[in-house]
This record gives structure tokens, C-alpha cells and sequence, in this order.
């Protein structure tokens, strides 16, 4: 099948990307997009680069002002797995009070993925969990994983299981506690307390 051109320069700038990725995605393996363009569009290859990484080309034909068009061709079916980071690096770095060292970023994603520190004795407050389970991987510390039940103590290599809408607290041991949550994608909903490390508390 011949290549499909694409002009974008008098399409409106909120309906380019979502229909320029449409046509991508309908194409099949060896097919391509000839993208029109008034400026280069980095911010596309931006996009390309974070949800399809290894999945397609992109081949500069013309660079000139107002005129660049470029061969996006589809290399693959799906998007291919790939690596995305390493939490024995993430989790190495200092922490003062508790921050999200990593998330899964690809707008396209069916999951949402986040990875949490807390600093020594910090705490995330408990809060009722939204309408998805959540599974923890523990990757580094240790600390207490607090349930309308009981108080389980977790330590790295732990797997936990936190059921929707149940009541969960984490607290940090002395050295900090480090957490991978995986769940299925949704929008979020949920506001936590801030976190505060116990010895900075009034």
C-alpha cells in the first residue's frame, strides 16, 4: 500500500497528535505516514518515543520553514516490551520526607504503576483505597503496613495485596520504605494527607 500523506499545517493544533496517531495505528507492519508539517514536531516524536518506543521509524525527508515532512513508518504490530528503569537505582537516591521516584508515564498504558519512598519513620496516613486493587512490591527497607485489622510489618521482596476500597496506612521503618503499586489504569480520584516523618512532627 502506498504511503498516506498526512498535511496537518490547517488542522487545529488539540486535533493533530490524536489524529495523526489514529492513521499510525491503523497502519499495518511495512506501512508509513508521510506527516506534512509547518515546524518539526518533537514533541510528537516526544509522544512516539514515550507510548510506541520501538514500534515505528522516523525519517526526516524535507527541513525547511514552514515545510517538513517526515516517513513515520509502523515496524511492528504492538508497541514492543521494553525497560523502562532499574528501582535498585531509584530507591539508592536520598529521600527527605516521601516522593513518586518513578511512574508509568505512556498515555496509551492499561495500567498505572507508581513507585513510592518515604524517608526514615515517614508515613503515608490512612486513607480508604479507591475502586481498584493494588499490588505492592516492597523493593528496598522496611516498615508497616497498617489495615483496619492489624499492623503487618513488610520488609523488601514483600508482595502485598490491597483490596479496593480498604483501609491501608504505610510507615517507614528507620531506614525508609520503598514500594512498587501496580494497578489497572483509572483517573485519579484520591487525595492523601501529606506525609510526614514521625521525628518532624510538633
Amino acid at each position: 500500500m502506498p504511503d498516506i500523506t498526512l498535511d496537518v499545517r490547517e488542522i487545529p493544533k488539540p486535533q493533530r497528535h490524536p489524529k495523526i496517531f489514529a492513521i499510525f495505528d491503523d497502519l499495518d507492519v511495512g506501512e508509513a505516514l508521510i506527516l506534512v508539517n509547518d515546524h518539526d514536531p518533537r514533541h510528537l516524536h516526544d509522544e512516539f518515543e514515550a507510548d510506541r518506543a520501538g514500534g515505528y521509524s522516523w525519517e526526516y525527508l524535507v527541513r525547511e520553514k514552514r515545510d517538513y515532512r517526515i516517513r513515520i513508518g509502523k515496524a511492528t504490530a504492538t508497541t514492543p516490551p521494553r525497560k523502562l528503569g532499574n528501582t535498585a537505582e531509584l530507591t539508592n537516591a536520598a529521600v527527605d520526607a516521601a516522593d513518586v521516584a518513578w511512574k508509568l508515564q505512556s498515555a496509551d498504558r492499561h495500567l498505572d504503576s507508581n513507585l513510592i519512598r518515604l524517608a526514615g519513620d515517614g508515613e503515608i496516613a490512612e486513607h480508604a483505597g479507591g475502586e481498584v486493587d493494588v499490588l505492592v512490591h516492597v523493593v528496598a527497607g522496611s516498615g508497616t503496613l497498617g489495615t483496619e485489622a492489624d499492623d503487618i510489618p513488610v520488609a523488601a521482596g514483600d508482595l502485598l495485596w490491597l483490596p479496593r476500597r480498604s483501609q491501608r496506612a504505610f510507615r517507614a521503618g528507620p531506614d525508609g520504605l520503598s514500594y512498587l503499586t501496580v494497578h489497572t489504569h483509572r483517573e485519579p480520584t484520591l487525595t492523601i494527607d501529606p506525609i510526614v516523618p514521625r521525628a518532624a512532627r510538633p
